[in-house]
């Protein structure tokens, strides 16, 4: 595997180069100084919401692009690059499919904020991990603002209990099973995908020239604008299927590895 020509690393966030206590490893921010000095561009591609991910790489967030809210949103340091919402009349329409369902807990994503109705104590201690500007509400449903993504919350599993309700609507909008816990409701063209070929277009990067690391499904369009397509060995069985190669668990530094292998060439 010849890695020499790389000149953009990709890797989402949870399950990939956040290890289970969703912690950066000192590793990565030392590898990252190599990968600056030899001109290789890195992106953080995460479900997250902008705040959220910038925390987790605060001492390189000026050096970095990020895709947050699973391609809704793309900004490197103050200039935003890509910006996908939702219409106002599918947000209402989904909230109202949603409404009387028990157990779920729906966030409206915004760029810079999320919005929650304040019904679960257990849930906003969850949601901190993963947001952290975030807005109770009396009733989501009267929000009006710009979302970028519906993200969904279940305590057991989103792939179980959350699909089944909203796999209808995949022929207009993008429903992603994006963690053991949540799944995602966006714009169809709001995809860690086609915010990658923005960047690449963008930059003059090619699909060679690029590596992505994923572990969920909402890393699947984005592993297939890569040459150097990494399923992580926790990855969900449709991304080990998708990716052209392995990397070692984000518990054991599968990120790193396979950096410290692509510098060893380069």
């Amino acid at each position: 595997m010849d890695l020499s020509q790389v000149k953009m690393v990709v890797s989402d966030m949870d399950g990939t180069l956040l290890n289970s206590k969703h912690e950066v490893s000192n590793k990565f921010f030392k590898l990252f100084e190599e990968l600056k000095k030899r001109d290789i561009r890195f992106v953080a591609a995460s479900g997250r919401q902008y705040n959220s991910i910038v925390e987790k790489l605060d001492a390189i967030k000026d050096d970095i692009i990020v895709v947050a809210e699973n391609g809704a949103f793309v900004k490197k340091q103050d200039q935003e690059l890509l910006a996908t919402p939702l219409n106002q009349n599918t947000i209402k329409s989904t909230i109202e499919l949603l409404k009387n369902v028990e157990g779920i807990h729906p966030v409206l994503c915004g760029k810079n904020n999320a919005y929650i109705n304040g019904n679960s104590d257990d849930f906003v201690s969850k949601l901190r991990e993963y947001y952290s500007e975030f807005s109770i509400l009396n009733d989501i449903a009267s929000f009006d603002g710009e979302v970028l993504k519906i993200a969904i919350y279940h305590f057991e599993s989103s792939e179980k209990h959350i699909y089944p309700l909203v796999n209808h609507l995949e022929s207009e909008l993008k429903v992603k099973v994006s963690g053991e816990n949540w799944l995602d409701i966006s714009h169809m063209n709001a995809n860690k995908g086609y915010a990658l070929q923005h960047i690449q277009e963008k930059f003059g990067i090619s699909r060679q020239e690029t590596m992505v690391f994923g572990d969920y499904n909402n890393d699947l369009e984005m592993l297939a604008m890569a040459d150097y397509s990494f399923a992580m060995a926790n990855a969900h069985p449709n991304v080990k299927q998708a990716a052209k190669y392995r990397a070692d668990s984000n518990d054991n530094n599968g990120v790193e590895k396979i950096l410290e292998l692509m510098l060893a060439q380069t």
